[in-house]
């Protein structure tokens, strides 16, 4: 009998960048490695917690589906809130498609990194529902609603550790894999152009151009423009040192980088190329060190 090499896997924040992740864990489990324990920061741990559910497939094959406008259809305005949007109908979306599951009775060891928006601290969250966990991990500042949890109010993890090894450093496996959703920036083709906004319906009209204004770009010389332009690229310059000084401290055995200019920060709808540059780099990844 084959031994498989066990795994424990740490997947970065980054927006629309974390679809990667499920090419990296697709990679993995088709090369005989056996993911043994998840840490995940924001859509680290969305996509995480849904293999550590072992339903990592159906949620793969609805983003690829996903077109620009069922994006913007999934974004309830928080009006008069902390946060442009509640981000219930997602959870919605997903609790319906996935199921609900408590953490401590997945299959497989996880752990979802939020931030406590009163102490700064960084939390990590090992039980309860799953899908209260990765809320609280996503809840990206001024896009997002913080999260009530157990009398906290949680925000986005990748603020104080986007790729979050130390949850994983009493594991037993024989392998850390890191995938840091914050690598170098690397020349890429523009994104086509976006189809003709129809007339009418106003209001989803103004969430798409903004959605449009959220996009990072990803020309290395282009400068972002707009208030949320600055305070996401503020937020994403910030979590590129943290990680950067995260994997100093915390070195994986293998790490896995995705360009962080790869797309923009809510370009879900471009899953499949995503998909592909996970697969492609965890490849290279472990070529580069003749595992």
């Amino acid at each position: 009998m084959t031994h498989s090499t066990t795994v424990s896997l740490v997947l970065g924040s980054g927006g629309a960048r974390g679809l990667s992740h499920i090419g990296v864990i697709q990679w993995l489990t088709e090369n005989g490695y056996e993911i043994r324990s998840i840490a995940g920061s924001s859509m680290g741990a969305l996509v995480g917690g849904i293999f550590a559910a072992g339903k990592l497939q159906i949620y793969a094959e609805w983003v690829l589906a996903l077109e620009r406008m069922q994006v913007v259809r999934m974004l309830d305005p928080a009006f008069g809130r902390p946060g442009l949007f509640k981000g219930e109908r997602i959870m919605a979306v997903l609790r319906e498609m996935i199921g609900d599951f408590a953490i401590e009775d997945l299959p497989i060891s996880f752990t979802a990194v939020a931030t406590d928006l009163a102490s700064g601290e960084e939390v990590w969250l090992r039980e309860g529902k799953l899908f209260d966990a990765i809320r609280a991990s996503i809840a990206i500042p001024l896009i997002f609603t913080p999260f009530e949890y157990r009398g906290r109010k949680l925000v986005d993890g990748g603020l104080v550790n986007p790729v979050p090894v130390a949850p994983t450093l009493s594991d037993t496996s024989e392998l850390t894999v890191a995938v840091n959703l914050s690598g170098p920036v690397e020349w890429r083709p523009s994104a086509p152009p976006s189809e003709p906004v129809p007339d009418g319906k106003t209001y989803r009209n103004r969430i798409r151009a903004f959605i449009d204004r959220l996009q990072l770009s990803r020309a290395p010389a282009a400068r972002p423009g707009g208030m949320i332009d600055v305070a996401l690229a503020s937020m994403e310059t910030m979590q590129n040192l943290i990680a950067r000084l995260k994997l100093a401290a915390y070195s994986p055995d293998i790490k896995v980088e995705i360009p962080r200019n790869a797309c923009g920060f809510y370009e879900f709808w471009r899953a499949e190329e995503l998909i592909a540059l996970g697969r492609e780099r965890t490849a290279q990844a472990f070529a580069a060190v003749g595992v």
